[in-house]
């Protein structure tokens, strides 16, 4: 299915972007280990309860960059017996557990904010760390932005939590330069009280994040536009009329295996068809980095006028109901009179089943001495 060229040829790519993903996570750690550090420093001197939470949360990043690093390395072993598909969803898991840890940091930020708004402790800020927090803010928008920027580039949900975790920490950070100048403008601490918020802030935006992971491992319906052009790539090879019930089963990031059918004429010899598939799913795999691991064949009647005319008749019944997407694999047996299509029936239908039976009963009606074979199918990139 697959030549040592192409596999030689995609090496590289999957190299290049665990390197990648390696390289941001060490800058992320580097950067969270010295921030910590002050912070810590400067929250013990300022008896700032704000600070040093922060200072915590910035370890639990370095952490999490570091789960980032083993998962990523885990993803990339080679497949074996056990796991002939290869272990690149383990990505997921380890964004899984980024999201639990920022989960975690909101709910005891919330705790200890709850706790020092019942018994409030006096900072004594000065100007040394405000400037320290202020320099703080800066560089984790500076990394937030950074690391977010290259998981999107390189399709890794684990350093676009970590990232995303950064923004929401140069949030908390600028919360408590806030705080400080309330403090001392008006002599009034608020800190506990912004913490408090932040803290719930960043318990919804951990909630989310594990939702979205929970939802990859889960398996998502297709990439729309993945799937559009996978099927412009496959009814671009002459003779294939068409390419329907695309299936996509995802690996990890970037990694997709799945099977599609095509409808070529009924005139195709077995020569034909196997030199035609093998194209298909080279330059498939060429153009979108997926493997066809099956194409199936509907075969269309092309040599009778009489069945032709029988398949415009029945498109139109099909088709004048609303929640039919697609009607495929047409074949008039006119010696056994079977009439055999499959349809496509949208998830936006209020009983798909009770449209398949009108369908069936209005075909019927309209050929009441052929005999039905009619299937329904799924559209997994419905939008």
């Amino acid at each position: 299915m697959r030549g040592i060229p192409e596999i030689e040829e995609t090496a590289p790519k999957g190299a290049s972007r665990e390197k990648t993903i390696v390289r941001t996570s060490i800058i992320g750690i580097i950067a969270n280990v010295f921030l910590a550090a002050f912070k810590a420093v400067i929250g013990l001197m300022t008896n700032s309860i704000a600070i040093v939470l922060d200072a915590v949360n910035n370890i639990s990043d370095a952490g999490s960059s570091l789960i980032t690093i083993v998962g990523t390395k885990l993803a990339g072993k080679e497949p074996d017996k056990k796991h002939p598909f290869g272990y690149g969803r383990i990505e997921y898991l380890s964004a899984m557990i980024i999201s639990v840890i920022v989960l975690y940091a909101g709910i005891t930020s919330f705790v200890e904010s709850v706790k020092q708004i019942i018994d409030p402790q006096t900072p004594n800020y000065n100007t040394v760390s405000l400037v320290i927090v202020a320099v703080a803010v800066l560089v984790k928008i500076l990394l937030g932005r950074y690391v977010k920027g290259v998981g999107v580039r390189v399709n890794s949900d684990s350093l676009v939590n970590s990232g995303e975790d950064a923004r929401l920490d140069s949030i908390i950070s600028a919360s408590t330069l806030v705080a400080a100048g309330i403090f001392l403008i008006w002599h009034v601490s608020l800190e506990a009280w912004l913490g408090a918020v932040i803290s719930l802030v960043i318990i919804r935006s951990g909630i989310e994040m594990l939702k979205e992971t929970i939802s990859h491992i889960l398996g998502e319906k297709n990439d729309p536009e993945l799937a559009r052009s996978i099927k412009q790539t496959v009814v671009g090879f002459p003779d294939v009329q068409g390419a329907y019930d695309l299936v996509l089963n995802n690996y990890g990031p970037d990694a997709w295996n799945g099977s599609i059918h095509v409808e070529v004429p009924d005139t195709y010899s077995a020569d034909q068809l196997d030199q035609l598939i093998r194209k298909i799913q080279v330059e498939v795999y060429r153009k979108h980095q997926v493997i066809l691991t099956a194409i199936g064949v509907y075969s269309i009647n092309t040599k009778d006028e009489e069945v032709i005319e029988t398949r415009q008749k029945v498109s139109d019944i099909v088709f004048a109901h609303p929640h039919v997407r697609q009607m495929h694999g047409f074949y008039l047996n006119k010696a056994e009179k079977t009439l055999r299509f499959d349809l496509v029936i949208s998830f936006d239908a209020k009983d798909r089943r009770e449209v398949y039976r009108e369908v069936v009963a209005e075909v019927q009606k309209a050929f009441p001495d052929h005999q039905l074979q009619v299937a329904v199918d799924t559209d997994f990139a419905e939008e």
